[in-house]
């Protein structure tokens, strides 16, 4: 598989509160997208936090069929959640503080595991259609189920930045999982909202589209965010599924604070 990664401030924001986390070999691929909220010294604590966590948690896991794993990744998305939360009652600046996270590993027997708490989002690109696997946790997001928006409708609604679960704060969270199969020729995307949130379905899929590397995608899809009025933090993760015997390539990703499984501590204040 062919990865690349990137993180941008965008234009209005001082900071950056999204952390990713982007590893491939040739029997495993982790990847993940959080964005935190509560403030930008709570915020990018809670979400790199969570990246760490969950990246430590699954770093070993090579089979993403069955029960199993599927409970593993709600677990590791939980224990995140914990930690953050546990964080937020011991440390008064840190009050309110909390972030989406978003999941996907591939192993090499052509199946995928996803754990989804929040908005950010996992699309998957397939035969020049573009789907998006997981569901957002959001206010607008149930006016659609309940038939009271269109999806139109709640792209541009002001509540529309408003979600309905995250990381971190309470002492639960329910973590959404999937599992399916990829075959050569897929394209994952993995982004915060300050990407699907600036860029419509149909404009991610055009650039989603192009035989560029995964590297030239995910600075297109960076560009015509920042181009759109760049509102809020973007995160992109591209993951290009090529035939078996093709060299893996994690290009390297560019972030202003990289989160590294075995660092949980990092970011801490």
């Amino acid at each position: 598989m062919h990865v690349a990664a990137r993180s941008d401030v965008g234009m209005v924001r001082s900071g950056n509160e999204d952390s990713f986390y982007a590893h491939s070999n040739k029997d495993v691929g982790l990847f993940i997208v959080a964005d935190g909220m509560g403030g930008h010294a709570a915020g990018e604590v809670a979400s790199e936090m969570a990246v760490q966590i969950v990246a430590r948690e699954l770093g070993d896991l090579q089979n993403v069929e069955g029960e199993i794993p599927r409970n593993r990744m709600a677990t590791s998305i939980q224990d995140a959640n914990r930690a953050i939360y546990e964080r937020t009652i011991a440390e008064s600046d840190k009050q309110g503080m909390g972030t989406t996270v978003s999941v996907l590993m591939l192993a090499d027997s052509g199946k995928w595991l996803i754990g989804q708490v929040g908005d950010s989002r996992i699309y998957l690109l397939r035969d020049g259609a573009l789907s998006q696997i997981t569901k957002d946790h959001s206010y607008v997001q149930e006016q659609v189920d309940a038939g009271l928006l269109t999806p139109e409708q709640a792209r541009y609604h002001p509540y529309s930045n408003v979600i309905t679960r995250c990381v971190g704060a309470g002492e639960e969270v329910e973590a959404d999982t999937f599992q399916g199969e990829f075959r050569p020729g897929d394209v994952f995307l993995v982004a915060s909202d300050g990407l699907t949130g600036m860029v419509d379905d149909r404009r991610l899929q055009q650039l989603l589209l192009s035989r560029a590397s995964a590297g030239r995608i995910v600075d297109a899809l960076i560009a015509e965010a920042n181009y759109r009025g760049g509102l809020d933090n973007i995160t992109a993760i591209v993951v290009q599924v090529v035939p078996t015997g093709s060299a893996a390539s994690t290009e390297t990703p560019t972030q202003e604070s990289p989160a590294l499984p075995d660092r949980p501590d990092s970011q801490r204040g």
